[in-house]
């Protein structure tokens, strides 16, 4: 298989005309891919974030030389739907918006110049997924195309996978593992022909470690499956020995070699244990994990390899083990690269928030995960398919059970080797039988910020623990938001410093690493990330809760404090050096290292001789007597290295006030409408069948005129905003207030089913 780029020469845009898909685009935009119109609107720039459907075209000239060959047009993603045109025939189309798409191009192209046009189209659609999520559903060519030439005989290309061929390893005995290889050869000819199928096993070296040849009779398609017994393998041990072999097949006829598949692949077991946690290679291993969106700062989604390594290389530095990539399938390269750091994956699809109401049975989520599975297979960094994050925010109920336990199935069939894990709302209840459905059943935990206080995260865990002290599980998120400009002495909830964000995330990890039962975390999130439906926190249009800004051009303090508690290279950080301007005498100076011992000073004056292990040690009382200090912390290794940080700190008469957020002026919204109403003495009501309640949906309130206006007088236009607009088929009132961001009293729900429930349906 030879691949060649197809990334530049393009023509986009927005003017929705469907004669452009046999038509030149008279007015467009020269651009090259990859390629998103969000790249701005969808981050917080000017002018609204733009859903539509948009334009792409490109000419391909072809020999007839090219045309006796087999011709694939492969394209990376297209968000969030496509159809693809070849000559003004419809080719091809796709509806996973994250996911791969390979046309065959023969039967519609012909020798000399051919048109390429894709219509891509991001607008909401209820049948496909992610239909409500805190980020943005950036549109566009937002992945490289590539041309795909290959010979009558290759391996199957449009199964849905990237290979054609899946890799699967089982662990026989201390000593051995058996490699298995599935796959599918076609034969485009129509002639019989027999095939040798080489496999070898190389190691980092090219060294053949084993090999095995089979010989294939084929006449349209023929399936076939290899054994290999590979002993004593160099295990793929994580961050610690990543090693990957090289898997090699070849397709050989008449002594030419017609396909070839080159795979890395790594062997190594994984398990979750009810005593010892998650096990790697036997080893017990608490998660280190972060989460990572695909943006970046001003070019959206539409990221090259040159980004992808940059944040893989973050996300190495603060000294990870394992990150989950959320919410939908990644660049195939992203994977590769975990593969070459040893950084376990969590993968997932975007069955996120709530279920499709048109579409009962979630067609689209089935076919996203066949298509992640089925992409992503041969990648061993990945440890687990992700099924579901938090798709119960408006309702959990029987048909939500049945949705999982399908597509928990489908993983498991197309996968029996690796977990199945999923992400729950923090309003599932610790022993609701959704924890079931998937091997790891993690929760999205917020305390202390969306509801309740620092210590819940340890309470909800313990609570937990006790309800299912057979299942461990993981917190799948945590996270708070930060903007690097505000700053405080007295950090607390919602005021976006730097402060509450550190306070913040070592009361989390504390917590997560003193509970054994508990497998780990994921700091949610590693970058801050597009959200274009956001505005809060001082930045429009972003998820600040990243530990790092969204450019990738500053790190936030609580990034070098997960450097501390995982990274094994030396390093020392003093925390607070954007909060520049102190207008108090005495000051806390915070101290972020691995290491033990050092000293800190202030101009050079010694002001401590600190021994402390801990990650974040707090110096007291630091007084600031000049305009101006050199504040300076240094330690020095047994072995003579040196590690110094140091921070200009000012001393000013009175408060800068630009450290402060200034919260924008409260609107009415459903966290306070409820203070209009008298809710002393309200009685429950004993609620009569076949009228309306506080259970019917909001939609279903909607189809009556008398219930809709009970909806309205207690909730305004909530039902309007087009962020609410998914959830009208799924959510009810009574599902509002077990959502903290609502903040309905019990006593609102009794007063509304009075007036709900004296209507008829």
């Amino acid at each position: 298989m030879r691949g060649y780029p197809m990334n530049q020469d393009w023509i986009f845009t927005k003017n929705d005309q469907l004669s452009y898909a046999s038509e030149e685009i008279k007015q467009g935009e020269a651009i090259n891919l990859p390629h998103t119109w969000n790249a701005v609107d969808g981050q917080g720039g000017d002018g609204e974030y733009y859903r539509g459907q948009c334009w792409y075209q490109r000419r391909i000239e072809l020999s007839p030389s090219q045309l006796e060959k087999q011709l694939f047009l492969e394209i990376g993603a297209a968000g969030n739907q496509a159809k693809v045109y070849i000559n003004g025939k419809l080719a091809g189309e796709s509806r996973c918006g994250y996911s791969m798409i390979r046309i065959h191009l023969n039967g519609y192209v012909h020798a000399g110049s051919n048109l390429i046009a894709v219509a891509v189209d991001n607008r909401a659609d209820n049948t496909v997924f992610p239909l409500m999520a805190d980020f943005t559903f950036y549109g566009g060519l937002y992945r490289e195309i590539k041309l795909i030439v290959m010979e009558d005989i290759h391996f199957d290309t449009l199964d849905y996978s990237r290979d054609g061929v899946y890799l699967q390893q089982q662990k026989l005995s201390d000593e051995a593992f058996q490699l298995t290889v599935n796959g599918t050869i076609i034969n485009e000819n129509g002639n019989t022909v027999d095939v040798n199928l080489k496999l070898e096993l190389r190691d980092a070296g090219d060294g053949i470690v084993a090999e095995q040849l089979i010989l294939l009779s084929l006449q349209q398609r023929a399936s076939f499956t290899h054994q290999l017994i590979v002993d004593n393998p160099i295990l793929w041990d994580g961050i610690d020995q990543p090693y990957l072999y090289q898997v090699r097949l070849s397709i050989i006829t008449e002594g030419s070699v017609y396909d070839v598949r080159e795979i890395a692949y790594g062997f190594r077991t994984i398990e979750v244990t009810e005593d010892r946690g998650l096990l790697l290679n036997g080893k017990a291993m608490k998660i280190n994990g972060v989460s990572r969106h695909q943006d970046f700062g001003g070019v959206g989604n539409a990221i090259t390899r040159e980004h992808m390594e940059e944040d893989i290389s973050l996300i190495m530095e603060v000294g990870a083990n394992s990150v989950r990539l959320a919410h939908y399938q990644h660049d195939d390269y992203f994977y590769s690269l975990c593969d070459k750091k040893g950084l376990l994956v969590w993968a997932e699809i975007p069955f996120i928030s709530v279920p499709s109401t048109e579409d009962p049975h979630n067609t689209n989520a089935i076919e996203q995960l066949e298509k992640l599975m089925k992409q992503a297979y041969n990648h061993c960094s990945i440890y687990c398919w992700g099924i579901q994050n938090e798709i119960t925010i408006a309702v959990e109920n029987e048909q939500t059970y049945s949705m999982l336990q399908q597509l928990a199935d489908q993983a498991k069939r197309l996968d029996p080797y690796r977990l199945t894990a999923q992400a729950n709302i923090y309003s599932v209840a610790n022993d609701s039988v959704i924890h079931d459905y998937a091997d790891i059943s993690g929760y999205n935990l917020y305390y202390g910020w969306y509801y309740g206080e620092l210590t819940g995260l340890g309470e909800r865990l313990d609570a937990y623990a006790q309800a299912r002290p057979h299942q461990p599980t993981l917190v799948s998120e945590y996270g708070v938001d930060s903007n690097p400009r505000f700053h405080s002495y007295t950090p607390k909830v919602k005021d976006y410093s730097e402060e509450y964000q550190l306070l913040f995330h070592n009361n989390a990890l504390q917590t997560i690493n003193e509970r054994p039962y508990v497998l780990g975390g994921y700091v949610w999130n590693m970058f801050d990330f597009g959200s274009a439906v956001r505005d809060e926190g001082g930045e429009k249009g972003k998820n600040l809760k990243g530990l790092i800004t969204i450019d990738r051009k500053l790190k936030k303090d609580t990034f070098y404090l997960y450097k501390a508690y995982w990274s094994k290279q030396p390093f020392i950080h003093l925390a607070g050096r954007r909060f520049q301007n102190r207008h108090e005498a005495l000051n806390d100076i915070v101290i972020l290292s691995n290491l033990s011992t050092f000293t800190l000073f202030r101009d050079d004056e010694v002001i401590a001789e600190i021994v402390d292990n801990e990650p974040l040690t707090v110096v007291k009382d630091v007084q600031l007597i000049k305009e101006k200090h050199l504040i300076r912390v240094e330690a020095i290794t047994a072995d003579g290295g040196v590690f110094r940080d140091e921070m200009i700190l000012h001393c000013v008469a009175e408060e800068d006030k630009s450290y402060q957020y200034v919260k924008q002026a409260a609107t009415r919204n459903v966290t306070n409408w409820f203070e209009r109403y008298d809710l002393t003495n309200v009685k429950e009501v004993q609620l009569k069948g076949g009228h309306y309640s506080t259970f019917d949906t909001i939609a279903e309130l909607y189809h009556n005129e008398q219930a809709k206006a009970v909806f309205k007088k207690y909730f305004g236009g909530a039902a309007e905003d087009p962020r609410f607009a998914p959830l009208k088929g799924t959510m009810s009132i009574e599902k509002m207030a077990k959502i903290s961001a609502f903040n309905i009293p019990q006593e609102l729900l009794a007063l509304i089913n009075t007036e709900l429930n004296a209507i008829k349906k």
